[in-house]
């Protein structure tokens, strides 16, 4: 089982990934919400473990875009105070569970253990008329042949494809590709224009489009 951990206290986060690799859980960990959505972007992850109160992204945020794009990875939600009104802004923003600092680490081991029971079919493999990628094996087919795509746009394809069929913001894009290093707007549509040359899409069986105004989708042809 491979999990991320999003805390800013390294101390903590320590701990917990030393804890979790002791019951076999491989454990990545970042400290901040922006890294956290770029990182989720690329890879497959079980269950996240997120903390609140985390620099510049929040963890409620960073839980509400994920849901956006569709995104249903278990979310374990981590805090210092235990507040209610704070549970209920978790829950309404897409947590799956919420855990109390100080807490202990066998409660968290078991959590863990419980969430990624309850989705270990999620999906890795994700297709879109006769496009697919495994986000596991990096691997993009386009009606049964293999596609070679450079490393940036296979970032932009598996957040469009997570979402389809709901668009993309173009902020959103930017910022779990990029992360803190976001480029002009200007370097999105050239990269948006390179990935629709390699995944070969074009005429009438075009399967990413642009949404003016608001940003990129992955759909069937008769969505559009």
């Amino acid at each position: 089982m491979k999990i991320l951990l999003v805390e800013d206290d390294k101390n903590l986060a320590a701990a917990i990934v030393d804890y979790l690799e002791l019951d076999g859980i491989i454990c990545d960990h970042i400290d901040n919400g922006v890294a956290a959505l770029n990182l989720l972007a690329a890879n497959h992850y079980q269950v996240l473990v997120l903390d609140i109160n985390l620099p510049k992204l929040s963890g409620y945020e960073v839980c509400k875009q994920l849901r956006q794009q569709g995104n249903k990875i278990p979310v374990i939600m981590l805090t210092a105070k235990g507040r209610l009104e704070e549970k209920l802004t978790g829950f309404e923003m897409g947590a799956d569970d919420y855990l109390v600092k100080p807490f202990a680490m066998d409660e968290l081991v078991a959590r863990v253990k419980a969430l990624s029971g309850r989705v270990s079919s999620q999906a890795t493999r994700y297709r879109v008329a006769g496009l697919e990628i495994d986000i596991n094996s990096h691997i993009v087919k386009r009606d049964g042949q293999v596609l070679k795509l450079s490393p940036l746009s296979f970032k932009l394809l598996s957040c469009l494809m997570k979402a389809s069929p709901a668009p993309v913001e173009r902020s959103c894009l930017m910022e779990q590709v990029w992360g803190d290093n976001i480029p002009e707007l200007n370097s999105l549509k050239v990269h948006i224009h390179n990935l629709r040359k390699e995944i070969k899409d074009k005429g009438a069986d075009a399967l990413l489009h642009t949404i003016p105004a608001l940003g990129y989708v992955i759909r069937e042809p008769d969505e559009n």
